[in-house]
């Protein structure tokens, strides 16, 4: 028996079907092992994280009214600021002041509003960017540029980077996941593409607004055929798929859809497994609460925990923190949908001995004005804030990053980085550095050019690490 599958594994690798035909011959011989890091690059040095948790609160956080108090904005509620207000999407009034309350948390005493009472615990974990700055006051572009490094040409995102260069350790489930309930976000798919990186390293999403775990991802079942016979017919179809390849030698779509297909039987194995939060005992349920947010917050730690390199959770479809309108109601409405889970995360992570090498990112695409938004007439003020991409914030904690630190800082009003900036280039070139890589090394060749993720810009930033 042993003799017939290397005959096999060695004639399906003659045929190209390459680690995806011995995964497929391990399945067969119900032997199925990790393939190990496909593709993988080498760091240029050791790096602190493994994993990447990347918390996208799409639509726009006010920095204002959760992690970068601004008194000034009290004294002056209902005034014009002693400045001309910056140019944003919509036009702008009065200072607006922040409608919650902040305290300081931990033992860094780092302040923060009872927008999260449960993260706050937490702190001392943390370091706050509160001098984030974008270019352009559009969600599309500033999604893009958050996720890509670029906020107009097609470009590959920071996860598909990530999975080129690190490899994955799970064959049997993607490296890339993005999890997001509901409809799309903003960008949709551009979001965690691989452009002209090969195809296998684009994300994979996952619609996590349905609690039946087999129901998350659309016919990873095949009710109609056991496995036998499922495998007989991926083995011919993996025949024909080699046939096609051969006679087309590098194109990149084929080989990308035969690796699609060679993951998509794997998955059938492990996938379930991975996403099925009611395995979780009792107390870790408890610990990250019910609901959408909190769900795929645990089943990121799951996904982490089986060995997925990036995992990206996004708050829904379009923009939740989009408050054009009423910054007290539908901020309290979305924060109190993920508080209890980020901290979830932080905590179990910690636990587990996981958060070390976990890098947790959790930003926007921008922040918010610390002014009223106005009608495009000048008129009819509003209680909500329009979109800010001059400064504002975001926190990150685990994988290398120093605990219990605020780094930047934006002026009286919370309108603009002025000490520190960073940009997201910066925060690029951070990130790689954690996972081991020098941003300006870590490259890919096409169209006659070296192309990286933080194109020819960005430093890394020294104070927010760990010695």
């Amino acid at each position: 028996m042993n003799a017939m599958n290397q005959n096999r594994r060695h004639w399906m690798r003659q045929c190209g079907m390459g680690f995806g035909g011995l995964a497929f011959a391990d399945l067969i011989s119900s032997s199925v092992t990790a393939a190990g890091n496909r593709g993988a690059l080498e760091t240029h040095f050791p790096g602190k994280a493994k994993h990447i948790i990347h918390v996208f609160l799409n639509g726009g956080v006010s920095q204002v009214d959760t992690f970068d108090p601004k008194p000034e904005l009290t004294r002056r509620a209902g005034q014009m600021l002693p400045f001309e207000n910056l140019q944003t999407e919509r036009k702008t009034g009065v200072a607006l002041p922040s409608p919650f309350v902040f305290e300081k948390h931990g033992e860094s005493g780092i302040p923060v509003s009872d927008l999260f009472p449960h993260l706050s615990k937490c702190v001392d974990e943390m370091t706050v960017i509160r001098s984030m700055h974008a270019e352009l006051p559009s969600h599309e572009m500033s999604l893009m540029l958050m996720n890509t490094g670029d906020q107009r040409l097609v470009r590959p995102s920071l996860g598909s980077w990530l999975t080129w260069g690190m490899g994955t350790i799970n064959e049997n489930l993607p490296a890339f996941v993005a999890l997001c309930p509901g409809g799309m976000p903003v960008g949709g798919a551009g979001n965690w593409r691989s452009a002209f990186l090969p195809g296998v390293y684009q994300g994979a999403r996952v619609d996590t607004s349905n609690p039946d775990p087999t129901k998350l991802i659309d016919f990873l079942q095949n009710k109609r055929l056991s496995v036998r016979d499922q495998s007989k017919q991926f083995e011919f179809l993996q025949q024909l798929n080699a046939q096609h390849l051969a006679d087309r030698p590098g194109e990149a779509a084929i080989e990308s859809r035969i690796h699609s297909f060679e993951l998509a039987f794997r998955m059938q194995t492990e996938a379930s497994d991975a996403f099925d939060i009611s395995k979780e005992p009792e107390h870790i349920l408890k610990l990250y609460g019910e609901g959408p947010q909190n769900r795929q917050l645990l089943m990121a730690r799951r996904l982490i925990e089986r060995g997925v390199r990036f995992v990206q959770t996004w708050h829904g479809d379009s923009q939740p923190w989009d408050s054009h309108s009423n910054i007290k109601d539908e901020h309290r409405k979305v924060a109190n949908q993920c508080d209890q889970g980020l901290a979830a995360l932080i905590i179990d992570l910690k636990q587990r001995g996981l958060l070390d090498e976990t890098l947790i990112l959790c930003s926007g695409e921008f922040g918010r004005t610390p002014s009223v938004e106005m009608g495009q007439d000048g008129t009819g003020a509003s209680q909500g804030r329009d979109h800010n991409h001059w400064g504002f914030s975001l926190w990150m904690a685990g994988g290398g990053i120093k605990k219990g630190t605020v780094y930047g800082a934006t002026d009286d009003f919370g309108f603009r980085a002025v000490e520190n900036p960073v940009s997201v280039h910066d925060l690029h070139a951070t990130i790689l550095h954690l996972m081991g890589y020098d941003h300006q090394r870590m490259t890919y060749r096409y169209a006659g050019r070296d192309f990286r993720l933080t194109d020819v810009h960005g430093q890394v930033i020294h104070p927010i690490l760990q010695v």
